[in-house]
C-alpha cells in the first residue's frame, strides 16, 4: 500500500491514504503514511496536521515547515462548514434510515480499550457531525451518506452513527450484529468510510484550496457520487 501524492508545493503535501494504512503508528516494521512520506522528503520535517484511522481511505494534508504547520492546526481547531478548513466524508451504513439529514451532538470519551464511549452526561469532549443521506440501496438495504464535521473526535463518525443506529459497513469495532452479517455477504473489507473531500486555506498563499477524490473501496460502488 502506497501513498498517494495529489499535490506538493514548497510549504505543503496533500496525499491520499488507502485503507489499510496506518496515518502513524510507533510500531516497529510497520509502514504509515508519515514514514513513506518522510522517505520521499529524505527525512525533512513533515508536520501531521490531522489523521484517519487506519482502516479509513481518504485525504489528508501535511505541513513541510514549521510555520505551514501552525496555520494549518490554527485553522482545524476552528473546522466547520464557514471555518477555514473543512473535511466532508462518504460513509456506507447498514440499514435504511428514515430521517435523511441530521446534526448529531454527543459527548465522547475514550476507555481502557481504546474505544470511543458515548457519555450520556455532558463532558469536555463534545462531538458533533452533520450527515445527509443521498442514495438508499432498497436491496442490500444500505446507504450512502455525506458527513461533514464539526468537531474532531476520537472515532467520532464510527461511534456516533453507530449510536443512532446506523453502524457503518466493515466497522467491526462499532458494528451490531446486523451490519457484521451484510458486511460479511457483500465482502466489505474495510470501514466503508472515505475522507472524500478537503477544503482550507493555503498557510502562505492564503488562496483557498479545495480538494476531492473519489471512493475506492468497492463498496462504494453500489452508489453513484
Amino acid at each position: 500500500m502506497r501513498t498517494e501524492i495529489i499535490q506538493e508545493d514548497r510549504d505543503i503535501l496533500v496525499v491520499y491514504k488507502p485503507p489499510g494504512l496506518a496515518t502513524q503508528t510507533a510500531r516497529v516494521g510497520q509502514q504509515d503514511v508519515v514514514s513513506q512520506l518522510k522517505n520521499h522528503l529524505s527525512n525533512s520535517y513533515l508536520g501531521v496536521i490531522h489523521r484517519l484511522d487506519q482502516p479509513v481511505e481518504g485525504l489528508l494534508v501535511f505541513a513541510k515547515n514549521k510555520k505551514a504547520a501552525a496555520a494549518l492546526t490554527e485553522q482545524l481547531q476552528h473546522q466547520g462548514e464557514d471555518s477555514l478548513f473543512s473535511k466532508h466524508y462518504y460513509a456506507v451504513v447498514c440499514g435504511l434510515p428514515e430521517i435523511c439529514q441530521e446534526r448529531l451532538e454527543n459527548y465522547i470519551c475514550k476507555d481502557r480499550d481504546n474505544r470511543a464511549v458515548i457519555l450520556e452526561k455532558p463532558s469536555v469532549q463534545k462531538a458533533v457531525l452533520n450527515y445527509t443521506i443521498l442514495q438508499k440501496s432498497e436491496e442490500k438495504r444500505i446507504a450512502l451518506a455525506d458527513i461533514f464535521l464539526e468537531t474532531g473526535r476520537f472515532h467520532q463518525i464510527r461511534v456516533q452513527m453507530a449510536y443512532r443506529g446506523m453502524p457503518l459497513l466493515g466497522d467491526m469495532k462499532y458494528g451490531n450484529e446486523e451490519s457484521r452479517r451484510r458486511t460479511q455477504s457483500l465482502g466489505v473489507r474495510n470501514v466503508a468510510l472515505c475522507a472524500y473531500r478537503l477544503e482550507f486555506i493555503h498557510p502562505v498563499s492564503k488562496e483557498r484550496l479545495t480538494f476531492r477524490i473519489k471512493p475506492r473501496g468497492s463498496v462504494f460502488s453500489f452508489f453513484s457520487q
